[in-house]
């Protein structure tokens, strides 16, 4: 569930607190916040001295904090001359992207610039954020810390500079075509015009929320505009080796989101299953186990190390067309089906070609490996046609 409130600022126009929502401005900040509330009036202050006077704007927090965060913010939007509106929620589904996201939907303008609520992204640069967009003709306009005139100096640590370092490198590397004229694609401050903005396509993870928009959904014009990073006022940063983790699983999720790159992603999850298979293998044949029953058996390591991967890393958006206990029966059924074909193919390469058990288990395992793909996709993790098809027709109306 999400609260809302607006608070109209000092100007008090009548218009706006009867509607109770934002007057629509030429820019609104969307801040997500996550208990910052010894941050908000200093970033409040400073989009005060330096937005309002050379562009109409609104400020939208969307908030999932679990202090006193929002109360902070109703009481320091008292003395604001634009409206503030805070949305919180109570469920932080996508983390800090999801945030944004909400907050996007709930803009008022055309022009859309994110900053976090910390204040190490300068409000002052706001304005030329849009107006470098408009003379550009620009659908993004990223704030970055590396080309010339930008600095990550804010930045705290050896170790939080090399970590910034390693990622931009990382998703530079992943997704050089979508990712061309953007230095910094790991910078949370930027500006996006509304129509540039598919948010039914966004599926963000984590707080990487700028990433997300420049592969699922970039505009044909962006550019870039330098900005020093500054300290951050008050608290602590809120990243985290969680958070390290659910950066990573987000990245996997948006190179993996054609059925080529899929494809892929799905044979290096079996190929890494062949370890929990083959041990599992060489365990029960020493004990005596004939090789038929024993590959049987050791054939559900690999399954269970499989489903988990796959769930987690290629399949995550698609985990809602079915229950789990619905998709654990399915992928298990069809892995095991598979064997089917691979007992008599693996008693084939050991009686008629004289191979070993662990090597004609390898290779039947590659063969396999394409009806797996396309048995997994449309029978565990493609939505039903029927009733499923039919509840997304009814929420669309």
């Amino acid at each position: 569930m999400t609260h809302e409130y607006t608070a109209p600022g000092k100007l008090g126009d009548p218009a706006v607190q009867a509607a109770e929502i934002a007057e629509p401005g030429a820019v609104t900040i969307v801040v997500p916040t996550y208990n910052e509330s010894a941050n908000i009036r200093q970033l409040l202050h400073q989009i005060t001295e330096s937005v309002p006077s050379r562009l109409p704007c609104e400020v939208v927090f969307v908030d999932d904090s679990t202090d006193d965060t929002p109360e902070v913010i109703h009481e320091a939007a008292k003395d604001c001359p634009f409206p503030v509106t805070v949305l919180h929620r109570e469920e932080p589904v996508g983390g800090l992207g999801g945030a944004v996201v909400e907050g996007m939907k709930a803009a008022g303008s055309d022009w859309i610039v994110v900053m976090d609520g910390d204040c190490q992204h300068p409000p002052s640069l706001v304005p030329e954020l849009v107006a470098t967009g408009e003379r550009a003709n620009a659908g993004l306009v990223v704030a970055s810390r590396y080309i010339k005139g930008g600095s990550r100096a804010g930045l705290a640590g050896n170790y939080r500079v090399a970590v910034s370092r390693g990622a931009t490198w990382l998703t530079k590397s992943l997704f050089p075509r979508k990712l061309r004229g953007i230095s910094d694609p790991m910078s949370g401050f930027f500006a996006i015009r509304r129509s540039d903005i598919t948010a039914q396509a966004l599926k963000p993870l984590g707080y990487k929320i700028l990433l997300e928009l420049a592969v699922r959904s970039r505009p044909r014009q962006v550019t870039e505009v330098p900005f020093v990073f500054q300290d951050r006022f008050a608290g602590e940063s809120k990243s985290s080796a969680q958070e390290g983790f659910r950066f990573l699983r987000h990245l996997i999720g948006l190179r993996t989101a054609s059925p080529v790159a899929r494809m892929v992603g799905f044979g290096l999850i079996g190929a890494s299953g062949f370890l929990p298979n083959l041990v599992g293998l060489w365990a029960l044949m020493a004990v005596g186990m004939h090789y038929v029953p024993a590959e049987i058996l050791a054939n559900q390591l690999g399954v269970a190390w499989n489903f988990v991967l796959i769930e987690h890393l290629l399949f995550r958006d698609r985990r809602g067309h079915r229950r789990w206990w619905d998709r654990v029966g399915r992928f298990a059924l069809l892995a095991n089906a598979d064997l089917v074909l691979r007992i008599p193919l693996i008693a084939l390469f050991v009686d008629r070609f004289g191979m070993g058990a662990l090597s004609a288990t390898a290779l039947a395992l590659v063969t396999t490996f394409v009806l797996r793909f396309v048995g997994t996709e449309a029978l565990v993790y493609l939505p039903r046609r029927g009733r499923d098809s039919g509840t997304a027709a009814r929420r669309a109306v």
